[in-house]
């Protein structure tokens, strides 16, 4: 397999406003470039674009290509399952969703503290087993979103587990909430295969401070900032699959130009990383990668990525008329900031341990008017 996995997380919308609106002829042709090109690997999940991305995947590939020309990575929502009986009722339903009698590739999706205990509970990792024993699951993992000791706990009681998926960057490598390389490292201990996710921070180091992408041009003017991203997290020991979640053409051509060939990053472009990371921190003011795994289950509605969007444009730009109007658009309908009840479902749920409740404050406090 090559590197680069095609992630059906942020697929081109006919309506930017909506995540269901999936563009699914635009779809059909990136899945075309990117299987003539030789790339087959398809990453997706049950809550995607509002529980419409495995549909997509069944349209876009499914019907159009024989089985055994691609591979497929579903992940079991951990988030619905209240209960043993929950497991084959979502299974089932995914293999009929995405349109195929079994998976190359399935996580438990986003295993935590909560879950990993509720996984335990309620007999995850026998239902697991029992699915491998039928065939209808090739390899088995988890993606994660916590702490490299709970990382240690859960592969050391559970050595079946062949692969983990972690969010990997150059940003997150030593951040201290996200703990991205103890993480990596804790996963090659026990010799785990590595799949990436977050490999841009959805979409941060895409759009990086005139500065870093200074650096960044003056060592190779014609290598895209995605590319120094993408070419750091494949270049890990253990690293076989690097998921790009691509909304257009543009982007798809411009991964498949250098994750055709791959080449590792050298010594002395890790430098030159290592300097973009340091202006980077400096700049962002909330780190947000626009997973949405927030808003599921937030009893108000609030369209938080959103808003944390709009708060980022207003602290990095000044300009408060561009961010106010994408914060007014944004909230049209919808629950504003202010609205927040404090339940804290969303910080749960957040990849990146971010304080949700006190951001939303900020945010109330920056747009809404007392």
């Amino acid at each position: 397999m090559k590197k680069l996995g095609f992630g059906f997380m942020r697929l081109p919308l006919i309506n930017s406003e909506d995540p269901a609106s999936i563009d699914i002829e635009t779809v059909k042709k990136m899945v075309d470039i990117f299987m003539e090109k030789g790339f087959n690997y398809f990453d997706t999940a049950y809550p995607y674009h509002k529980e419409k991305s495995e549909e997509a995947l069944r349209e876009a590939l499914v019907k159009r290509y024989p089985r055994d020309s691609f591979i497929i990575a579903d992940k079991m929502p951990t988030i619905r399952v209240t209960g043993t009986s929950d497991y084959p009722v979502l299974f089932e339903n995914q293999l009929k969703r995405v349109g195929v009698d079994y998976f190359d590739y399935y996580l438990f999706h986003n295993i935590w503290k909560k879950s990993f205990r509720e996984t335990e509970e309620y007999g995850g990792f026998d239902f697991i087993k029992e699915k491998i024993n039928k065939g209808q699951i090739k390899h088995f993992g988890f993606s994660f979103h916590d702490t490299p000791e709970l990382l240690d706990e859960v592969l050391t009681k559970h050595p079946e587990v062949e692969l983990v998926q972690l969010q990997i960057n150059y940003l997150d490598w030593e951040s201290p909430g996200v703990r991205s390389r103890e993480c990596y490292e804790t996963a090659v201990k026990h010799g785990k295969k590595v799949i990436v996710m977050e490999p841009n921070k959805g979409g941060s180091l895409i759009n990086i401070p005139e500065e870093a992408e200074r650096l960044f041009k003056a060592a190779n003017p014609n290598a895209s900032n995605a590319s120094w991203a993408m070419r750091f997290a494949g270049s890990l020991d253990g690293v076989f699959m690097v998921l790009s979640g691509m909304s257009k053409v543009e982007q798809l051509l411009d991964n498949i130009s250098f994750m055709d060939d791959f080449k590792p990053i050298s010594d002395e472009e890790n430098n030159i990383i290592k300097q973009v990371a340091q202006i980077i921190e400096k700049s962002l003011a909330i780190g947000c990668t626009k997973c949405r795994y927030c808003t599921d289950g937030c009893p108000v509605g609030i369209p938080i990525p959103e808003y944390i969007s709009a708060y980022n444009s207003y602290i990095l730009t000044k300009n408060m008329g561009n961010a106010g109007m994408y914060y007014r658009r944004h909230a049209a309908g919808k629950a504003l900031a202010s609205e927040c009840i404090k339940c804290g479902k969303c910080e749960q749920n957040c990849p990146q341990h971010l304080k949700i409740r006190n951001i939303l404050s900020e945010i109330a406090d920056t747009f809404e008017i007392k």
